[in-house]
This record gives C-alpha cells, structure tokens and sequence, in this order.
C-alpha cells in the first residue's frame, strides 16, 4: 500500500533533493509501486514514534520536500490516495489519475490532523466547504468526484495514467526549462500573497526569462518554422 515510515519518508525527501538539483531533469513524474495504491499515507505501526512533540515536529517533511521542487511535478495516481498520500499527491502541480483512484483525508477518525499541509493546500483547491467537508468526515471520495471538484485534472481509463502523465512531462520537457521554471514560481506566488505582489513576482521571473538565450531561440524557431530546441 505504499505507506509512509519514516524510512520512506526520508527517502521521499532526498530524491526530491536530488532530482531538483539535476539540471537534466525537466519534469518530474510521481507514481506508486505496484497496483494496490499510489499511497494510503502513514503506516499507522510507526506513528507511535511520534509520542513526544519534539518528535513530531522533528519529522522528515515528504510533502514539502515535493512541493519545494522547482521543476514541474505530475503526480500518477491510482487506487488508494489518503492521507499523507495524498498530501503528496496535492503537492505536485499537476495530478492525472485513473478511474480506480480513491481519494480522502481520513486522519481526523484516528484522532489527529493531517500534518503534511493538507489543511493548506486543499481549500486553496477546492474552497473551503469542500475541504471542511472531506477533512471533517474522513469520507473518501471516487476519482470522478475528486475530477469534479478539481483535485485530480484528468482522469483516464484503468491503466492508463503513467501514459498520459509521461505525455505531459515529455511537453513540459521541449519547452525552456527556466521559463517552466518561471511559470511554478510565479503561479506559487500567486498563491501564498496577493495580486500585486504576485504580479511583481511575475515580472521578475520574465525578467530572468528574458536575459537566457532561450526567449531568442523561441522567436527564431517560430520565426523559421521549426520546433524550438532549448538549452539544457
């Protein structure tokens, strides 16, 4: 089922340091192993490591080290999305799933909050009624009503999401890499301040965009009629 250890996690966080910080990787594509879900969140057995606060708050952060990611992140999704998984699942940019995917919050039934910013991230997707609804009840909604509400973007037949989501990276990756870049940064702007601010965070990522020698090669491929071949 993919659950969260701690072992895991501290993985999670790594490789999302490592992919980050290799200039080769363009996009960024999340999916679980095997067949039975992408991920039901914590494993329930290691949480009682957690008895102390100094514990808690000293956890390794899997779904901020997936959000702190600069390049665009598509996360794949099937079967059992809870919990943790699917905080890490909130923490990509973009989120296809199949018709299997299920997907919920269920924490406050055992007693806690979710702790990997879904209380953050879900209103800011769904609005807040929506997210009180599924955090307060625990209920675990089917792929079609998590499209409905606007938490998964697409959902494709069983079976075919690491298709369509390898699709979406394979068009992130012929564009700029900084002007993808560029893009996450500003739209993340938009979301944690307000629109001035945004706008003037926004105007810088152009100004950054327009000092490489990938704005020149945009205008002369469209110019000769030719697909733009961008820097690494």
């Amino acid at each position: 089922m993919n659950a969260i250890t701690p072992e895991m996690a501290a993985e999670v966080a790594e490789i999302c340091r490592v992919v980050d910080a290799d200039d080769r990787v363009r996009a960024v594509m999340i999916t679980g192993a095997g067949e039975r879900a992408f991920c039901a969140g914590s494993d329930l057995n290691s949480l009682a490591e957690f008895s102390t606060a100094w514990a808690f708050r000293n956890r390794v952060e899997y779904a901020t080290a997936v959000r702190n990611i600069r390049k665009p992140v598509v996360a794949v999704i099937k079967a059992w999305v809870l919990g943790g998984g699917g905080e890490i699942a909130l923490s990509a940019d973009i989120r296809v799933a199949d018709t299997t995917a299920k997907f919920g919050f269920p924490e406050v039934c055992r007693g806690w909050v979710s702790g990997g910013g879904a209380t953050q991230m879900l209103p800011r997707l769904i609005g807040y009624g929506q997210a009180m609804r599924l955090m307060l009840t625990g209920d675990v909604i089917d792929a079609a009503e998590a499209k409905a509400l606007g938490i998964f973007e697409e959902v494709v037949p069983e079976g075919t999401s690491v298709i369509r989501a390898r699709e979406i990276c394979e068009a992130i990756a012929r564009c700029s890499a900084v002007a993808t870049q560029a893009v996450k940064a500003s739209v993340r702007a938009a979301l944690a301040g307000g629109l001035e601010s945004g706008l003037r965070y926004e105007n810088e990522m152009n100004t950054i965009c327009f000092t490489t020698q990938d704005h020149l090669e945009g205008i002369h491929a469209f110019q000769d009629g030719r697909p733009a071949k961008f820097q690494d």
